[in-house]
């Protein structure tokens, strides 16, 4: 079966690592011409999320080494890179991918934005005309799996997501949440839903700002909110209470020298920021100000380890289903070896 995955995700780097290898959505197309452009790389997809960066490949490159793979791919590594690596190959691969899709790999375990991350990664493959039969067929039967998996278990109940985490975060330190002021930078999925989260706590003065402003304006709207435009948010810091960052942006975008000149101003008023982005949006620098306390995906990756006991008999069983699944498609890509010698037959997605 030469088909692999190789990567690196929140179990082997911490984000400070992950940050460096991330891939932007917009970046996509031509990340997949590269990939596609290895030697012995025959059909490919890229999946990177806030928790990992994954490379799935079909054709002559099996037992390839991780590093190796990395090395041909981002042209040029550090010496010390290697260990954040992993690499997984035929029944491997079929097997970590469904459990990715089904919200078993995730930060916090049974969280549900995963499926579709991993659903317009293959769409923007597909569109790219990277893969071809035997990844089509692998992805198209990983939603299957994800979607059995969640209906057969209840590995994703309570709709958890590192977006809740943070609010939970954010609950622990200041208790209710009614009468802090809190804004969310960035209106994409998981901003959307710690937007809503925060309402749904308590949270009454909810501030929205992004890049779009017609997309913040939706959804301050839908929060009951107010949108703040991109270039006027470090003017709302004075009497902020929480900061909460999911942006798209290559770079920290929160730094030392943006809101250093703000905090003079608010006393002895402490300002917590959570970063669920990655690339992160904060500087690790501003931890460093008098009265401010950030928190990023490390932070709150220890915090949802503390949930996983009540979640491991899902798991298990969530595993069982997922071995069958592994077999079935190991047993359909033996028996169309031979057809696809010399073709790829390219499949649109699932809708």
């Amino acid at each position: 079966m030469n088909i692999s995955c190789f990567g690196l995700s929140h179990q082997t780097a911490s984000v400070e690592i992950r940050e460096r290898f991330a891939v932007a959505d917009s970046a996509l197309p031509e990340a997949l011409r590269r990939l596609t452009a290895i030697e012995g790389v025959e059909e490919g997809l890229i999946v990177s999320t806030c928790n990992r960066t994954e490379f799935y490949v079909a054709g002559g490159v099996a037992q390839l080494p991780p590093a190796r793979f990395f090395q041909e791919f981002y042209k040029g590594l550090r010496s010390d890179d290697e260990p954040y690596f992993f690499g997984l190959w035929a029944e491997g691969c079929v097997h970590h991918l469904f459990r990715v899709v089904s919200g078993m790999e995730s930060m916090v375990v049974g969280e549900t934005e995963i499926f579709g991350q991993v659903k317009r990664a293959y769409e923007v493959a597909v569109r790219e005309k990277a893969t071809g039969r035997r990844l089509n067929k692998l992805f198209q039967k990983s939603f299957h799996v994800g979607k059995q998996v969640r209906s057969s278990t209840a590995v994703g109940k309570g709709s958890i997501s590192v977006g809740s985490v943070a609010v939970d975060l954010a609950e622990q330190i200041f208790g209710k949440l009614e009468g802090c002021k809190i804004m969310v930078l960035g209106a994409g999925d998981t901003s959307e839903k710690m937007a809503r989260s925060f309402k749904a706590r308590g949270a009454r003065q909810i501030f929205v700002s992004n890049r779009s402003f017609d997309r913040a304006q939706v959804l301050a709207q839908e929060t009951g909110g107010r949108a703040i435009r991109f270039e006027d948010w470090e003017k709302e810091f004075a009497d902020l209470d929480i900061l909460v960052t999911s942006t798209s942006a290559p770079h920290a975008i929160v730094t030392v020298e943006k809101i250093a000149p703000v905090l003079r101003h608010r006393g002895d008023r402490p300002l917590f920021m959570i970063d669920v982005a990655v690339p992160r949006d904060i500087d690790p620098d501003v931890h460093r100000l008098e009265g401010v306390y950030v928190y990023d995906l490390d932070a709150l990756q220890s915090m949802a380890e503390r949930s996983m006991e009540a979640r491991k008999q899902e798991v298990a069983g969530g595993d069982r289903l997922i071995a069958k699944h592994v077999i079935e498609f190991q047993s359909w890509l033996e028996k169309s070896a031979k057809p696809m010698i010399g073709q790829v037959a390219l499949e649109l997605p699932p809708s």
